[in-house]
Order: C-alpha cells, then sequence, then structure tokens
C-alpha cells in the first residue's frame, strides 16, 4: 500500500514537472527553483522507500516483547505491526529528541526494572505514554514520565497533592511503576497482558479475559487504545534499538 502511493505522488509529481515544460520550453529545469525541488523530492522518495521497506518487509520473524516472540504468523498481528512501525517512523516522529531523551533515561530505567526483575522492554513505557515529559497530564489526570492516575500513584507510595507530586520525579515514579507492574504479575503471569493491564487497568482487562474465555494479548478484543498499546511499545523498541534501519541514520 505504502508503495503504491509513493509511486502515486511521484507519478503526479512528474505530470506537474512535465507540464511545466510543455507550457514554457525555454525553462531549464535544472534552473533554480526546479533543481532544487527535484532534489528534494528525490530525497523524499529515498526515505519513503526506506520507510516502507522496513515497516512492510523487514523481519518480523525477529520481533518480541519481554523475551517473548511477536506472533507474526497471525495476519492480524503482522498488519498492525507494520501499521505501527510506520507510525513511529521518522516521518511521524521527532527523531533527534526523541533518540536523545532514549539515551538519557532508558538505561536508568532499565537497571530499575532489572532490580525488581521486570524485562527491560517495560523501558519503553514512558516513551509511548508521556514521551518521557514529566509534564505532560491526559485529560483524565494521568501524570508524570509514566502517566499514574492520582490514586494509583498513592498506592505504591508516591505523593500528590497540591505542593508535591511526586509521579515528576524521574526516580521515585520510576520505582513506583516498577512495583506496579510487578503486582500486575503476579496477577496475570504473562507480561504482555502486564502491558495491556497497565494501559487499561487490571480490573478491565480481568473483565475482558473473562467474557471472551481468552488470555492472550494479541488474541483478545480490546479498546482500542489497549489494543494498540503493545504494539506501540514494540515499534519504539525497534526503532530506537535499530535506528538506521528505519530511516533515522543516527
Amino acid at each position: 500500500m505504502i508503495r503504491k502511493k509513493i509511486l502515486c505522488i511521484s507519478a503526479i509529481f512528474s505530470i506537474i514537472v512535465l507540464s511545466k515544460l510543455y507550457s514554457n520550453p525555454n525553462m531549464d529545469i535544472f534552473d533554480a527553483p526546479y533543481k532544487k525541488i527535484m532534489i528534494e523530492h528525490a530525497e523524499r522518495i529515498k526515505k519513503d522507500r526506506i520507510t516502507a521497506s522496513s515497516a512492510n518487509e523487514g523481519n518480523f520473524s525477529d520481533l518480541s516483547f519481554a523475551d517473548e516472540s511477536v506472533p507474526v504468523e497471525i495476519n492480524s498481528v503482522k498488519q498492525k505491526v507494520g501499521k505501527y512501525l510506520a507510525r513511529f517512523s521518522y516521518k511521524k516522529q521527532q527523531s533527534y529528541q526523541m533518540h536523545e531523551k532514549a539515551g538519557k533515561y532508558l538505561p536508568r530505567i532499565a537497571e530499575i526494572l532489572k532490580s525488581y526483575d521486570i524485562p527491560e522492554d517495560f523501558k519503553y513505557i514512558p516513551i509511548v505514554e508521556s514521551g518521557l515529559n514529566p509534564k505532560v497530564t491526559s485529560h483524565k489526570g494521568a501524570g508524570g514520565y509514566w502517566q499514574f492516575m492520582p490514586a494509583t500513584a498513592r498506592l505504591y507510595g508516591l505523593r500528590v497533592n497540591g505542593k508535591v507530586d511526586d509521579r515528576k520525579d524521574f526516580e521515585k515514579s520510576t520505582h513506583a511503576a516498577a512495583k506496579y507492574l510487578k503486582s500486575l504479575y503476579a496477577e496475570f503471569g504473562d507480561w504482555t497482558l502486564v502491558a495491556a493491564a497497565y494501559n487499561v487497568g487490571g480490573g478491565r482487562l480481568r473483565g475482558s479475559i473473562k467474557r471472551q474465555g481468552v488470555d492472550d494479548y494479541y488474541r483478545l478484543r480490546l479498546n482500542a487504545e489497549t489494543g494498540s498499546y503493545v504494539y506501540k511499545l514494540i515499534s519504539v523498541k525497534e526503532v530506537i534499538e535499530n535506528p538506521n534501519q528505519y530511516g533515522y541514520n543516527i
């Protein structure tokens, strides 16, 4: 689909340029500003091909989350992986800013998670939740790096009041998140379900599992946000760990 769009755009651009040439036979296409436009167009097409190839023709069989293989043999899973890899490509994200923050924060997050025996892939939650910006607040009241709701934050030892908001404290909120993830694992016994529960809440996920009789995240029917949550984590992981493959040229 992406390839078709690229080809269509290229064809349209070519028609426009040719129409200019025919309307003005004396125009030199390699004179400014047309030379600049063509160079920029060529670079854009090159980047789009990199993204299309990476997002749609990559070796998805190597993908994993929380030390478990992503079941890309399921067609719907493969399609969603491609969809969110494309969304987190250089076109949709501020690449340098994202990689700069990742380099600064992710090693420490990984270290804290390891101390609680939590898979390292959960370090990508703050990127998906807040973009590693502690000032982000959702319309529901979730805030800080890990987007804790006030009640959940207090339950795991964070102060949230008119004077202090520990959700914005990197160290304290990361330790609280690790404790929360650990408690979710004690309940669900599956790390992918833990990620889903972190997004939607343990009670609502339990309800979905009970109603559907399915305890596999990739086969559960969930709301749009939760149904895409793990795919976003997988995509961020791929882009951060393999920047050159996805057009970042870091």
